[in-house]
């Protein structure tokens, strides 16, 4: 007998069809003699509604209230879930974040998870009951509903199976795995049988809508093994673990990020101290950098550019404006950007990894305008118009 944990996303619970769809996989992994725990998203778009429905009353809403609001999205689809569970005849039980044990700090809307007390969890599956339980959500000190922010219920699914010690931990979504680019966008892409932890983080950080970084970080913390599979098509998925023989393997996949802006400062002083100040004060307002590129300098001044998410460019715009106007240095930022990246783990003991990536997009005719690299990742900013097409060329050279 083994414990089972499955989440499924907004996708696979969006209507009734697909509940009872994802009520048959549930029931079918107990009726194997296993136990199960099956963490739930809010069906469909019912998140973004209610987000649109808040702005519509109050579009400066406080993070406490909407926390309120959003938790209410789960708390659907779980009951509704273990309602398909009851009508196919097997013992279940839903639970709310904080029925469930999830302790969380204060940060509403993007919560972290303190402890998953698992004596509630446990006690439902020794009485042999399937649990369900709500993703993306807790309970903090105050006795205040939390959620963990986009993708929580990623993460409350690896931090269940942590906590109960799991056997494995199945992420369903609306594809078959974990492929080397976009199926939806390269016709040739090739689904992986396994990844590692380290080449699935990059894969989530650079833009890949599989699994949320977070919930790959804790699996990695607790060596929990994911199976990322789809809820629509019955077969096996891609696991992500620790995976041996590394040397033989090179890159693993393409993907592309565009929810990416680059902010320049032209002209600041070549005074010892300025990028401190700069990404110090950024960093203080909690907006994570990327890219950065500085250019040699030249007349006393020199130029540096870097990379954030586009929803952080306006803020970051701002802070530099506040620093720098008065040394005459111009800010500016452009959303018309896209990171393309390549992720393979085997790149690092590799020659001519780079050299091939770079080729691919000159005969593609596309401009690079800033690079990247780390041990297991080259990434490079370039026009977002091109960003499919970049995707498809560099896949062409490494997959053919």
């Amino acid at each position: 007998m083994a414990l089972i944990v499955q989440k499924f996303g907004g996708s696979s619970v969006a209507n009734a069809e697909r509940v009872f769809n994802v009520a048959s996989i549930i029931t079918d992994t107990y009726k194997k003699g296993n136990n199960v725990v099956v963490v739930v998203s809010a069906q469909g778009d019912t998140t973004d509604d209610l987000i649109e429905k808040a702005k519509e009353i109050n579009p400066n809403a406080s993070k406490r209230e909407m926390d309120m609001l959003l938790t209410a999205g789960e708390q659907i689809s779980i009951s509704l879930l273990a309602m398909a569970i009851e009508k196919l005849g097997c013992p279940v039980i839903s639970l709310l974040g904080w029925q469930a044990g999830f302790r969380t700090n204060s940060a509403y809307g993007s919560a972290r998870i303190h402890e998953v007390a698992t004596d509630r969890l446990q006690k439902e599956i020794d009485g042999k009951k399937i649990v369900i339980v709500a993703g993306f959500q807790g309970l903090n000190k105050y006795d205040d509903m939390t959620t963990l922010g986009r993708g929580g219920s990623d993460t409350s699914a690896v931090a269940i199976a942590a906590a109960l010690h799991a056997d494995r931990c199945q992420i369903y979504t609306d594809v078959t795995g974990v492929f080397t680019a976009d199926p939806r966008k390269v016709e040739n892409a090739q689904k992986l049988k396994d990844i590692t932890y380290d080449e699935m983080l990059e894969f989530a950080t650079l833009g890949a809508q599989v699994l949320n970084n977070r919930s790959v970080e804790m699996a990695k913390k607790y060596n929990v093994e994911l199976e990322v599979l789809s809820s629509l098509v019955r077969e096996e998925g891609t696991i992500v673990r620790e995976v041996a023989n590394m040397e033989k393997m090179l890159i693993r996949g393409v993907t592309k990020d565009t929810d990416v802006a680059r902010i320049s400062v032209v002209g600041m002083k070549d005074i010892p101290g300025n990028a401190f100040k700069m990404f110090s004060r950024l960093a203080q307002k909690g907006i994570n950098i990327d890219v950065i590129l500085q250019s040699v300098g030249r007349d006393g001044t020199k130029d540096i550019s870097f990379t954030c998410a586009k929803g952080n460019a306006d803020d970051a715009v701002a802070i530099l404006k506040d620093i720098f106007d008065m040394e005459g240095a111009v800010v500016s930022s452009d959303t018309t950007v896209a990171k393309v990246s390549i992720v393979g783990a085997g790149m690092q003991s590799h020659s001519g990894t780079a050299s091939k990536m770079f080729g691919a997009l000159y005969e593609a005719g596309i401009n690079i305008n800033m690079i990247s690299t780390s041990e297991i990742t080259i990434s490079v900013l370039i026009d977002k118009e091109y960003a499919d097409k970049a995707v498809s060329a560099v896949h062409k050279a490494f997959f053919g």
